[in-house]
């Protein structure tokens, strides 16, 4: 009993030395994680599409970020990250890219939304992964662009790619 009042006191405590925008947003972060899973398996990825951005194809551009915004990308990416190792269910890839999506379209700040996919070691199957970078900030599922073959990406709403010439 004595391991785990130290535990928990442990975790408070680490709990309290984390940065305001942490405390405040860690619940509903939690609660977020857990709408996007529900969503993943309820509805379709063309419904879901409109909560990720704009589709701009495979090509990944990376948007320009103020330091502010660059400060705010990088304070998702923390929250979000450690957020999902705290849910009872699997929070992988997937619900955090949408739910850093989510967050930082709440905050204006512009994202790129990817997802890929690399062959596994069978060479018959396929691993899927889904990434969200904000400038030179790796918010969700880490710098992927060498690991997987971008088939999809999607753009903060507020940046528009204009492809002509």
């Amino acid at each position: 009993m004595n391991a785990k009042c130290g535990l928990v006191v442990n975790k408070l405590s680490s709990f309290l030395r984390k940065p305001l925008f942490f405390k405040l947003w860690f619940i509903p972060a939690w609660c977020l994680l857990g709408t996007t899973k529900l969503l993943i398996h309820l509805v379709s990825f063309r419904r879901l599409e409109r909560f990720m951005g704009t589709g701009c194809g495979v090509n990944p551009v990376q948007p320009l970020l103020t330091p502010r915004q660059r400060t705010r990308a990088t304070a998702i990416g923390q929250l979000v990250c450690t957020t999902a190792c705290y849910t009872p269910w699997n929070s992988n890839c997937f619900p955090q890219a949408l739910t850093a999506a989510l967050l930082l379209r709440l905050y204006r700040v512009p994202y790129l939304l990817c997802f890929g996919l690399a062959r596994g070691r069978n060479s018959h199957d396929y691993l899927a992964h889904a990434w969200v970078s904000s400038g030179p900030v790796v918010v969700t599922g880490g710098f992927s662009f060498n690991l997987y073959t971008v088939v999809a990406c999607y753009l903060a709403p507020s940046l528009s790619v204009d492809s002509s010439p």
